[in-house]
């Protein structure tokens, strides 16, 4: 969201009492508005996401694949052969 985007949407929540009062707790202690701690949240859960973390053995057959690549395949080879031809 950027500064000059205007609050102009809503969106209407059905809440648990419990869930309210963290809402407003967490509204009292930040200062930011229900709308705010919404969208901050979203944000942190699509961040989460789309960051991939890899660790043990999938970090490391990551990194060899990396470091030392297959060799193309024969439909590799013609499809770019083919891809070249086409576009020049």
């Amino acid at each position: 969201m950027t500064a000059r985007e205007l609050k102009k949407e809503s969106i209407q929540l059905r809440v648990t009492e419990s869930a309210k009062d963290l809402i407003q707790r967490a509204m009292a202690v930040s200062g930011l508005t229900a709308g705010d701690l919404t969208y901050e949240g979203a944000r942190r859960v699509l961040d989460e996401h789309e960051r991939m973390v890899l660790t043990g053995a999938d970090r490391n057959a990551f990194l060899d694949a990396v470091m030392s690549p297959a060799p193309p395949t024969e439909e590799l080879v013609v499809a770019l052969k083919r891809h070249r031809d086409q576009l020049g």
